[in-house]
């Protein structure tokens, strides 16, 4: 007797895809090491986009001591969310990322803090992974929830790093670190104007920037220590999914 065949609906087959590429993109913000190598190199294979295709491939001769001098703890270059906010306080940034990571059941098992670049794709990786498990579980609900939350992490934590983090690699000869900002950047869109938020730290308050404009910015805040995400993100998931 044969098995039965079981398909696949045809988007969830597109958003593992996705998954798969945000993954690699992470994955390409990371400190370089043999397994590191490995690792790129699977997940670059089944990628469709040229652009991660040849940066999987490129990978192969990271130099870790680049890495560092551009990414590194000392690095010219931030890694991290909070190198890329001017008047958002970092600590409300890092609660908001805890709640969402704490809402769809996701570690970080990463040697990079959470608003680390390679951190923040990896957790829309998985966001990606579970509106697909959503949807060949059949719950469109579960499905939609997901999909906007994923939305919104990627608005509010990585589309300002993306455009300003790729104009800085351009110039330079640095892969695979120059195309995974351009794929990232491709992903996430232009920086939006409204990112920042009311609190300026000692010494910045200048003339281009001031508690003022900083407030007038502000289009949303983000949840306090400990809070967690607004029921309109959490409403109908299942307990297995969350």
């Amino acid at each position: 007797m044969k098995a039965p065949q079981l398909s696949l609906d045809p988007r969830a087959g597109e958003l593992l895809a996705q998954a798969q590429e945000w993954r690699l993109i992470g994955r390409l913000f990371e400190r370089p090491t043999a397994a590191w190598r490995e690792d790129v190199a699977r997940l670059a294979e089944g990628c469709t986009d040229p652009l991660l295709r040849a940066a999987g491939a490129l990978a192969q001769q990271a130099d870790e001591g680049e890495y560092h001098a551009l990414l590194g703890p000392g690095g010219v270059l931030p890694a991290r969310e909070a190198g890329y906010r001017r008047t958002a306080d970092p600590a409300r940034s890092l609660a908001e990322i805890r709640s969402f990571h704490a809402a769809f059941a996701f570690e970080a098992r990463h040697e990079d803090p959470i608003d680390h670049l390679s951190v923040l794709c990896g957790f829309v990786a998985w966001l990606y992974f579970k509106e697909a498990y959503a949807l060949a579980a059949d719950d469109a609900e579960a499905a939609e929830v997901t999909r906007e939350a994923a939305a919104r992490f990627v608005r509010a934590h990585l589309a300002p790093c993306a455009e300003p983090l790729a104009a800085q690699l351009e110039p330079l000869e640095v892969e695979p670190l120059r195309s995974a900002a351009q794929a990232l950047l491709a992903r996430t869109g232009p920086r939006p104007t409204n990112v920042e938020g009311d609190w300026v730290p000692h010494g910045l308050a200048v003339d281009e920037c001031t508690v003022s404009c900083a407030l007038g910015a502000a289009a949303e805040s983000a949840p306090d220590e400990g809070d967690e995400l607004p029921p309109e993100f959490t409403a109908g998931l299942p307990r297995d999914l969350l």
